[in-house]
């Protein structure tokens, strides 16, 4: 694994999300119990155009070689997942299904994995030899 292929996988999973929540609007929300009404699809659609547009930053983004350009892409990439799983904690606590747990898990992952490749492997590139 390197940084490259991580914005890949990235890439991969959040277009794929972003599609999902065009398509089925209801079917990502409904994994954990969360029912939306038709008028509300467009929160879902929203959310979408955000998921399209990291999918392009970290596809794009994986061919970079410029070190500060790849960290703030890593940086992007951070603050999402780890507000993102702050935010599903705190659904919990206001009532949301104990099924939102595997998501939180999965994103500490991914912010544990663009901390390590996109900061302490790229201070390598950064040092003279």
């Amino acid at each position: 694994m390197n940084l490259s292929r991580l914005l890949l996988f990235h890439a991969i999973i959040t277009l794929a999300a972003g599609v999902v929540l065009i398509v089925a609007p209801q079917l990502i929300p409904g994994t954990v119990g969360i029912h939306l009404p038709h008028d509300a699809y467009l929160l879902c659609y929203l959310l979408a155009g955000s998921e399209l547009g990291l999918a392009a930053m970290s596809f794009y983004g994986r061919s970079l070689n410029d070190v500060k350009a790849l960290r703030v892409i890593s940086l992007t990439c951070i603050v999402l997942h780890a507000s993102s799983a702050i935010l599903e904690v705190y659904a919990y606590t206001q009532g949301l299904s104990a099924a939102i747990w595997g998501n939180i898990v999965l994103r500490i992952v991914v912010v544990g994995l663009f901390i390590y490749y996109g900061f302490f492997k790229t201070a390598n590139a950064t040092k003279k030899p």
